[in-house]
Formats: structure tokens, sequence, C-alpha cells
């Protein structure tokens, strides 16, 4: 059998996103948002000459020879705390005592820490001894602009903004930043046999979790989740869900069941002219669905199983979500490990094992199923423990302990 290929079908997703203009928000609203524009530096950071420690500013003059046994007194002029404006004259055989992050007096070229005295902080005023020199003119002072100066760029377009960088940014002085709009993305659930979840079962029933994981996965991919459905295998749910997606704004549809090769594939019967449905090499997901609106609005149909959802939204959905949001990267980091133990693998197709990373030895982590039953589609308890997939190539027959094997860790 002839299968598309991954990558093939990836391209054909990718070539149908689209973007929106940025949206410029302040930074407590940009929280897992991605820049779109670099962001420079409104202000130095620092800001100003500051001080690294607590003690004494003085001119290294006057205290390069200082030692325990021919220690250089001063005369504590000036008391600088953080937040200070003062910038006190410093003259031969002076000192100003000073707290960490205060201003450095434009007269001081180096500050002494109260450890170097010899009376510390109980006796920092009125006259300080310096016992040790510091090791060299402007020791424990931060320079203006040492880490970033005005206009330098901070973060560059296509960052994911998270709390570290949301703090670069607000310590370079940035109060406002130019990002994507979070994607706005319908979840739709097919199956007569789908019951909310703790519902009591009849016979042919089983717990609708699809809709749950899908919108998960949305959300950390940073998009917004406007509409979740359910819709039987009869009838022209699908079509109906998609007319609401596109009232609500959507910019993505995302359905699960109804698009292989069944007697009830409900998608594919009510989408059938929007989407196209092919199979493609890889286990679990073969069957795969896409297409979109007249408005540019994607169709999404990944399988039903639940694993098989799990791994298209990963291979398909969310670089599209991540692209569309114009991030930097938009697949997630691979490594290699050796193979824990030995697995079967489909023939002719790419294998995503939901796997776990097994870190007895710390010198030495290797990958394993994250489930005795291997890669069935239908296995959804095993994905609470899946820490990644194991990507098997499709050329590899079997998998023995010690094969290095490409991971994506999730």
């Amino acid at each position: 059998m002839t299968y598309r290929t991954v990558e093939e079908q990836l391209d054909r997703v990718l070539a149908q996103v689209r973007q929106h203009p940025p949206v410029t928000v302040p930074l407590d609203e940009a929280h897992g948002r991605t820049l779109r524009v670099d962001a420079r530096a409104a202000s130095a950071v620092p800001v100003f000459d500051n001080s690294a420690m607590d003690g004494f500013a003085v001119r290294f003059a006057d205290v390069v020879d200082a030692a325990p046994d021919r220690p250089a007194v001063l005369t504590v002029v000036a008391d600088i705390p953080a937040g200070s404006a003062l910038d006190p004259a410093i003259g031969a055989g002076e000192a100003v005592r000073i707290m960490t992050g205060a201003p450095v007096p434009a007269a001081a070229d180096a500050i002494v820490p109260f450890e170097d005295t010899a009376g510390g902080l109980a006796d920092s005023l009125g006259e300080v001894t310096v016992q040790r020199a510091p090791r060299a003119r402007g020791a424990h002072i931060r320079r203006t602009a040492e880490d970033t100066a005005v206009g330098d760029v901070v973060l560059g377009a296509g960052a994911l903004l998270g709390p570290r960088q949301l703090a670069a940014l607000a310590s370079a002085g940035i109060g406002l930043v130019e990002v994507s709009e979070r994607p706005r993305v319908a979840v739709v659930s097919t199956g007569s046999e789908l019951v909310a979840p703790g519902e009591p079962l009849r016979r042919g029933q089983i717990p609708e979790s699809n809709s749950t994981l899908l919108a998960g996965l949305v959300a950390e991919a940073g998009g917004e989740v406007v509409l979740r459905r359910v819709v039987d295998d009869e009838g022209d749910g699908p079509a109906d869900a998609v007319a609401e997606a596109q009232r609500s704004g959507a910019d993505a549809v995302v359905f699960s069941g109804g698009v292989s090769a069944g007697a009830f594939e409900v998608v594919k019967q009510s989408l059938g002219d929007s989407m196209e449905f092919t199979k493609v090499g890889m286990q679990p997901g073969k069957p795969q669905g896409f297409g979109t609106t007249a408005d540019g609005m994607l169709l999404f149909g990944l399988p039903g199983n639940p694993v098989s959802a799990a791994v298209s939204f990963e291979v398909f959905v969310r670089p599209a979500l991540l692209r569309m949001q114009g991030r930097r990267s938009i697949h997630r980091p691979r490594m290699h490990l050796p193979a824990g133990t030995g697995w079967r693998t489909p023939p002719g197709r790419v294998q995503y094992l939901p796997a776990v990373i097994d870190r007895s030895d710390p010198a030495r982590p290797v990958v394993r199923p994250a489930t005795a039953g291997g890669s069935g589609s239908h296995l959804s308890v095993g994905l609470g423990i899946a820490e990644a997939y194991a990507i098997v190539p499709a050329e590899t027959e079997q998998v023995s302990a010690g094969d290095l094997i490409e991971v994506m860790e999730l």
C-alpha cells in the first residue's frame, strides 16, 4: 500500500496556515503569547552604575594598599540606600556607606564590602577601617548597560513569552509588546457511543475523553478553545459544527473520529467536499483528514482512538497552531536515547510510540514503551504516564534493547 509521508501531509497543512496581524498588549496580558516583533530595550540594564554589595563606595587610590596590618581609615561622609538619587562628593580619605543596588557616586571607583572592614555594618558611620583592598579598580560595581544597552534586542520575534521572558522585558523598561492573537479553535468529538465522563454507561458506550485531551493540547499550544461539541455518527453534525465555529470566529476546527474506512464515518460523509481524506505512513494516526473552508478556516480530521488523536495533534495540528502564531520553532526538540527494551514496529510506517524515559541510571537514561500493550491506539490510560514519543523510522522492522531511538519529549 502506498502512503503519503508525514512530511508531505504536514507541508499541505502548513501551506494553508494564515497569520493574523499582531496586537499590542501590556506585559501582564502577554503570558503564553508569541512575540511578533523584536522587543528592544527602552532602558539600559543596569540603568546606572550601582553597587553589587552592601559596604562603602571609595576612591580606589585610598584603599589600594589596605591590609590587616596596615588598614586604611576613612571618614564616612554620606549614606546611600537603594532608590536614592544622592551623588555625594568624595574627597581624599573619605567614603560613602552604600547598599546593594544603590547608585554609585560619580567620584567613587570601587566598593569595599562590609566583610572587608573592621566593624562591618555595626560600625559603619563616622569612620570605617578597611582591612582588605578591593581586587581592582571598579570592584563590586555593576556598570551601566553591562547586560543590555538602550535599543538592544532583548527578545527576538517568534519567542514564547513565559515568566522569565516577561521579567527580562520588564527589566529593560518594556511595558507593551506586539504579540500574536491566540488561535481560536473548535474541538469536536464524533461518535454515538460517547458519554460524558462519570455518567452511567450502557452496553456499547464509552466515556468521551478526546475533547478533554484536545482542548488541553490546544491550550498548551497557545490556542483558545471557543467551541466544544460531541456529535453523533449520523446526520450533518460536523457541518453544523463548522458553521457554529465560523460564527465563533474560529481559526481551526479539530475533529476526532469519523475519518476512517467504516460505515459510519460522519466527518467524511458531512464534509467530503471541504476536506481531503488520506492515509499517512504513520502509526498510530494512519487515517487523516484536512481541508479549509472558503474563508480559510482550517479543518483537521483526526482518528478517534485517543492515542491516534494525541499523536496526530502533535504531528499536524500543533505545528499549524504555532506557525499561525509566528513561533520561531514549530517542532519540539528531539534527542536520541537507547531503547531499554525491544518492541515491534509497523511495516512501512513511522511509529510514534508513547514512551517513558527511565532515568534509574542517570548516566545512561533509556526509553521504554509507556504501556505493556505497546503502541495500541486505544490504550488511552498509557497516555497519562507518557512523557515522550519514541519515533521509529518506517524502514525499521523491530526495535531491540540498546538500539538508538529518536525521542520527542512532551
